[in-house]
């Protein structure tokens, strides 16, 4: 056997079982080391059922008179049995779990782990996760718990994991570490825990690993970068001081630090390679513009690609407004283009010296002449094939100079490692006259009482409504309302309100519409799922409604709530909740605070790396370990890799993490 046969080639593993585990990412011999426990169960001190206190608890017995009933109301089973000890019994109950029924032997002893608390009138213990004692070390007293996936349970993976126990000696160290084999025992400390210690010493060496490769490829990235020639564009100071005279405002000072920083780049022979990252209304369009201005005076070409038809016609309208006075020829492409042949003849000959468009800039028919600057916005929109597509566009074998931006921040740990290839511009100022915005949790037994005035006050002063839903259609299983059915809901209390919803499932023109409709104060509230997240710039709404907050991650809630704040009013967004649960640390959070690179951190220690950085780019970070608020080993790490990188042998010696860093070089790349 070697780490990468097929997973059917182990025993217990039929085709169906390798199609499930195929699904989850596991279809090697090497994948199965690297499926790692999500958490630990500690059996040392069970109590017995005589002691038994409500709370977390852990209990040690057999398992009789078990059954499983459907429940009335709600499509829900409801498993219950009795675990009996020598000191007694109690009730136990699982809900949509009805294999449990199979599962246990009433002859053998089972250690139980959950919450003894009230339910229903009486005490039982909730829904506990259940191990077989024989199966647990008695030195440890650790049991792994892994994550389900469809049939394949927790102790499924235990069970195949434990089948290749004498193979963990084939696992080859990936980085040059002090002591060998450290990869391969620490891999086995992880599936088979001696002590917590040795558990927590294991996950912090492969932590160490995961951060090498991802910091590596940034690193080799920018290394990369560092090797393309870029066309120089001079600054012209007194040109640019002119058309900073001629705006109706004054930049903020984060404005002015970020395009001082991109025209310096733009000046080198080699292609910038910046992100400007900056808080919802915090004015990258105009920083994007100074650096489009100054691109053109040279002669050169900007690209400006947008996510979606209509944000790209809103920077259309917006750019050519501050451009054409200075004779600055500016285009605008998407699929809905009129006379595209004659618009792409234009772009080839250099007579257009800016182009905005979707993905129709990047077709194979779309030529430049002199094609030196790219700006993204909402880069994390666009894969990183197509943004390649368009820096291939430069002629004469250079490389257009690439300004990336995002209204997402990024916490200072990510940008360290997943962006080290970047130089990061960051905006952390609002421009004069944004409007706070006032957020408040609000329980939906509340909202006739609290809401539906706050709605009317400000639809009667001409002012508009967002409401943001989870679902597009009803669900008898979630306790969720739909766009559909909450937009109904509203226009019979308002009926004298202009009242539309708006999902991703909608053909592009219509929602294009709808959103240009609302846009121009056509309509009063607009129900809409998340597609509202990246949008338009609409300063007459100032009323965020946020349906079932607690399912949203936090970045999402920041992001969806800068929609509104963006005119001369004051702005508000409600957080609604359901249920009797108190409010999460999150949405208190967001209620406190309304600075985007606090709440980042925030996120970054509550929900870890794959909520930002999912909102970033596509492609999976996949940290399994890692995290990125451990300062401390991201700058050892970065060390490490730059001691590292001074001989270029190890290159070639360290075969297997070259291969492994590809993927994240793929991920982190903007080239």
């Amino acid at each position: 056997m070697n780490l990468f046969d097929d997973v059917e080639t182990l025993k217990g593993v039929g085709s169906k079982t390798a199609e499930i585990l195929s699904k989850c990412g596991i279809r090697t011999v090497r994948d199965f080391f690297y499926n790692l426990p999500r958490d630990y169960e500690s059996y040392e001190r069970p109590i017995s059922i005589a002691e038994i206190r409500p709370g977390k608890v852990v209990v040690k017995g057999k398992i009789s008179e078990i059954s499983t009933r459907r429940a009335r109301k709600r499509n829900l089973s409801i498993t219950e049995g009795v675990v009996s000890d020598k000191t007694g019994s109690i009730k136990v109950v699982w809900f949509n779990q009805s294999y449990r029924v199979r599962q246990f032997a009433p002859d053998k002893e089972y250690y139980f782990t959950g919450n003894y608390e009230l339910k229903n009138g009486r005490y039982s213990l909730i829904s506990p996760s259940a191990a077989l004692v024989s199966d647990i070390d008695t030195k440890s007293g650790l049991n792994p718990i892994y994550v389900a996936h469809g049939a394949l349970k927790s102790r499924d993976f235990k069970r195949l994991v434990g089948n290749l126990r004498d193979k963990f000696a084939l696992i080859p160290d990936l980085l040059p570490t002090v002591e060998p084999g450290k990869r391969k025992k620490s891999l086995f400390s992880v599936h088979f825990p001696s002590s917590p210690e040795s558990v927590e010493e294991a996950r912090r060496y492969l932590a160490y690993e995961e951060l090498f490769e991802l910091i590596l490829a940034a690193k080799l990235n920018k290394r990369e970068n560092e090797k393309l020639k870029a066309e120089p564009i001079t600054f012209r100071l007194e040109t640019v001081k002119e058309f900073l005279g001629s705006l109706p405002f004054e930049l903020t000072g984060a404005q002015k630090k970020a395009a001082w920083e991109i025209f310096q780049d733009m000046e080198k022979e080699t292609p910038m390679n910046r992100l400007l990252q900056g808080d919802v209304g915090s004015g990258k369009t105009m920083v994007a513009a100074l650096a489009a201005y100054s691109a053109t005076l040279s002669g050169c070409q900007v690209a400006l690609l947008a996510p979606t038809a209509i944000l790209a016609a809103q920077h259309y309208e917006n750019l050519k407004t501050l451009l054409e006075p200075f004779k600055i020829t500016v285009a605008l492409l998407t699929g809905a283009t009129r006379d595209k042949v004659n618009l792409k003849e234009n772009i080839k000959n250099g007579k257009i010296n800016l182009v905005i468009g979707t993905h129709a800039l990047l077709t194979d028919d779309t030529e430049f002449s002199r094609l030196s600057l790219v700006i993204i916005d909402e880069q994390h929109r666009f894969g990183v094939e197509q943004r390649q597509k368009l820096a291939l566009k430069s002629p004469q074998g250079l490389a257009p100079h690439l300004l990336a931006m995002t209204a997402t921040p990024i916490p200072r740990s990510l940008q360290l490692t997943v962006f080290g290839d970047l130089d990061v511009s960051i905006l952390n100022q609002l421009p004069r006259g944004r409007q706070p915005i006032k957020t408040t949790i609000l329980p939906e037994i509340e909202m006739k009482e609290r809401l539906y005035p706050k709605i009317s006050e400000v639809v009667i002063r001409r002012n508009q409504v967002y409401w943001v839903c989870k679902a597009i259609d009803d669900n008898s299983r979630a306790e969720t309302v739909s766009v559909k059915t909450r937009a109904a809901k509203l226009k019979q209390i308002f009926p004298k309100q202009r009242i539309e919803f708006l999902h991703g499932r909608m053909k592009q023109a219509e929602k294009d519409d709808i959103m240009k409709r609302f846009s121009g104060g056509k309509i009063d509230i607009l129900v809409s799922t998340t597609v509202v997240e990246v949008g338009v710039d609409v300063p007459n709404a100032c009323l965020m409604v946020i349906e079932n907050a607690e399912s949203y991650g936090l970045a999402q809630i920041h992001q969806l709530r800068g929609r509104v704040g963006r005119g001369s009013v004051a702005s508000f967004c409600y957080l609604l909740t359901s249920g009797e649960m108190q409010p999460s640390r999150r949405l208190r959070e967001l209620e406190k605070s309304s600075d985007g690179f606090h709440l980042a951190e925030v996120d970054l220690k509550l929900r870890g790396p794959g909520e930002i950085y999912g909102a970033l780019q596509h492609g999976a970070l996949d940290l399994r370990i890692a995290s990125l608020s451990d300062t401390k080993l991201i700058h050892r790490v970065q060390v490490d890799v730059e001691r590292f990188l001074q001989d270029p042998n190890n290159m070639l010696k360290y075969t297997e993490l070259m291969q492994g860093i590809t993927k994240y070089q793929q991920l982190t790349t903007l080239n």
